[in-house]
């Protein structure tokens, strides 16, 4: 049996363009992994099985996608222990692709090189990608496509699911996007953004990078009151994070929003 962690992301920055031509939207995003993870266990079996979250088509999909390249049947067993909140905006099942991925294509044969890996993970979702990278990203094109980041990991990270809040389906997410006409301007918006990341020497500094052009929350606002540098909806949410210079304002600031929703503290996941 083989194990190994899948951490969460947060979406630091979020930018969303016009619709492409494949039918997704241009973006520019900042990536950032998290200490927050689910765990994955895979080991070669007679049938396929992913066990452990009965709702699970990502890491289903991404196993045949591998297994249909290799040239072999997905004889894999999988169980997925999960921590991370499911659709959150936190990016977990991807992340358990991701996972996955990695586990199996260790046991094949002839393991696929990590450009194709990418290339199958791309397939599955536009976040899958970053989970087969180490350190910080910025995603462009639909997302999947990733450039390196030198960026501070110097703060911890409160996590907020409200209560009584579910996440939007992506459709839902992006049809209220173009009806508001959340395109405009995006060129000015990506531009921006690179020149906050350029700026970037400390943590406080990810303060000036845009919001979230998807979702925003009144928590957010709270978030800052109570000490946050940085608060925020990542991806399309519900959860909404806070960036806290010292780990004990994020600890008081969870407590005093407990009321609100569910906590998780964290901080930023070092390259391994």
């Amino acid at each position: 049996m083989r194990r190994t962690e899948a951490p969460a992301k947060l979406n630091l920055a979020l930018v969303v363009g016009p619709c492409r031509p494949d039918g997704k939207h241009e973006v520019a995003t900042v990536l950032q992994a998290l200490d927050l993870c689910d765990e994955v266990e895979l080991e070669e079996s007679p049938s396929f099985a992913v066990e452990g979250f009965p709702a699970d088509t990502l890491v289903r999909g991404a196993l045949a996608a591998l297994a249909a390249a290799a040239g072999v049947e997905p004889r894999w067993r999988v169980r997925l222990r999960k921590r991370i909140p499911v659709a959150a905006g936190l990016g977990g099942g991807s992340s358990d692709a991701a996972a996955a991925l990695r586990l199996a294509n260790a046991l094949l044969p002839a393991p696929r090189e990590e450009h194709e890996l990418e290339r199958i993970a791309a397939g599955i979702g536009a976040d899958v990608p970053f989970f087969l990278r180490e350190g910080p990203q910025l995603g462009h094109g639909d997302g999947s496509e990733l450039t390196p980041l030198e960026l501070p990991q110097d703060y911890a990270v409160l996590l907020l699911l409200p209560h009584g809040e579910e996440k939007r389906s992506t459709a839902d997410v992006y049809r209220r996007f173009a009806e508001r006409h959340g395109a405009r301007g995006f060129e000015e918006r990506r531009a921006a953004l690179l020149a906050a990341l350029a700026r970037v020497e400390r943590g406080r500094d990810l303060a000036a990078l845009p919001g979230n052009d998807l979702a925003s929350s009144p928590l957010a606002t709270e978030l800052r009151a109570l000490g946050a540098f940085r608060a925020d909806v990542t991806g399309a949410g519900p959860v909404v994070y806070g960036l806290f210079e010292r780990a004990e304002t994020a600890a008081l600031a969870g407590e005093r929003l407990e009321h609100a929703g569910r906590i998780w503290l964290t901080r930023p996941r070092e390259r391994r």
